[in-house]
């Protein structure tokens, strides 16, 4: 069947499902058609001219260079939404620790372990230390409502909480389960003037990064909480830790502990545990090896992050899954080729995204290895795969 190199321990969830599908799967394979793994960086590792498709076990794909995987017709994916619940909770959690400063107190109550019949006295005396406000009644502002966020508005919502949600991009599927409680805000501005708290789920890219900068935290309410379960560059550090030292940010929980952030006053920094539980490791490696086999058996790409998402019920004996790039005639030019051979056309789907764009035809009957050969070197073609029917 297939070889699958993995990187980083993945979840036996989802490698079982390769394992079963007959596909040869470790970390020593050698010529890999697919690779499956979590953080390991591959941007200074080769690749193979068999490497088809990479899917990353996580939100993330930082650690994967997109672009040359693009260039290359190499498919990435990610599984959004399969860490949600996992980060959601982390979430939760966070915003009482944005308000109260539990780690404080729990630190001084052990500091005084050694004080005997003193401590409930000592206890009495210093709670008033930690106290902070409480949630509900108070506004917050969730920056993406992707599968995360969506769900981070709703129960945000379910403790009382006043909630805007901005994103401009939100999907039909995150539409669906985002309750109409939210109120959904075009104005990046207004959820920086009129948040008590902030949430930040929203993906990392050329125009998310620094999105909290110095300007924006000038719009903001003086003592605002904000929570980062994004990514550490969708915040200026040099900004926040100037907010922090004002007292503009009255606190800053975040998943990306650095050198700059973790020198700044009233951070609670913990090392990504966002999607650290057992659950969301197993869905994320489940989700990531039925992405890579339905691509590697059938064509089918869903949740790619570099190139166009498509999909198609098998029809005929043989099926072309063509990359290429997204240029003016090339479907003509793609049906001229395979009608000038006289064979028909079951079935088919174009889908473009940006300068790509990918085509999947099903064929009344199977084509030789000149033919598709013939085919590859057409202009613009990236990548073309024959599968056929057994």
């Amino acid at each position: 069947m297939f070889d699958i190199k993995t990187y980083n321990k993945i979840s036996d969830e989802g490698l079982s499902i390769l394992k079963d599908k007959g596909c040869n799967v470790g970390p020593d394979i050698k010529d890999p058609e697919g690779i499956i793994l979590r953080s390991a960086d591959l941007h200074n590792t080769p690749f193979g001219d068999n490497l088809l498709a990479i899917a990353r076990a996580g939100a993330g794909y930082n650690n994967i260079p997109i672009d040359e995987c693009a260039e290359k017709g190499i498919v990435v994916f990610n599984t959004p939404g399969a860490n949600a619940e996992g980060v959601k909770e982390l979430e939760l959690c966070s915003l009482v620790m944005s308000s109260r400063d539990v780690l404080g107190s729990i630190a001084w109550v052990r500091s005084v372990a050694d004080k005997g019949r003193e401590i409930p006295a000592l206890v009495e005396k210093a709670k008033s230390d930690f106290a902070g406000p409480e949630l509900m009644g108070k506004t917050i502002g969730v920056l993406g409502l992707g599968a995360t966020g969506a769900m981070v508005a709703n129960i945000a919502l379910e403790i009382g909480m006043n909630v805007l949600g901005y994103d401009p991009f939100m999907s039909v599927e995150a539409a669906w389960m985002l309750s109409r409680e939210v109120k959904h805000v075009d104005d990046l501005d207004e959820v920086f003037s009129k948040s008590d708290y902030i949430s930040i789920n929203i993906p990392y890219n050329e125009n998310t990064h620094h999105l909290l900068n110095d300007e924006a935290f000038s719009k903001m309410k003086q003592g605002i909480r904000i929570i980062n379960e994004s990514r550490a560059e969708v915040v200026d550090d040099i900004a926040m830790t100037k907010a922090l030292d004002s007292g503009k940010v009255a606190k800053y929980v975040t998943d990306f502990p650095n050198e700059t952030i973790l020198k700044a006053p009233n951070v609670i920094a913990m090392p990504h545990l966002g999607a650290c539980t057992p659950e969301s490791e197993d869905r994320c490696a489940v989700m990531a090896a039925n992405e890579l086999f339905d691509y590697l058996e059938n064509g089918n790409i869903k949740n790619s992050v570099n190139l166009p998402n498509a999909s198609l019920e098998r029809m005929g004996n043989c099926r072309l899954c063509v990359l290429h790039r997204n240029k003016p005639r090339m479907i003509t030019r793609i049906l001229d080729f395979i009608s000038a051979r006289n064979i028909n056309v079951e079935h088919m789907i174009n889908k473009p995204r940006g300068g790509y764009a990918y085509t999947i035809v099903d064929l009344g009957k199977k084509i030789g290895p000149k033919t598709a050969e013939e085919m590859r070197s057409m202009e613009d073609i990236l990548r073309l795969r024959v599968l056929y029917v057994d």
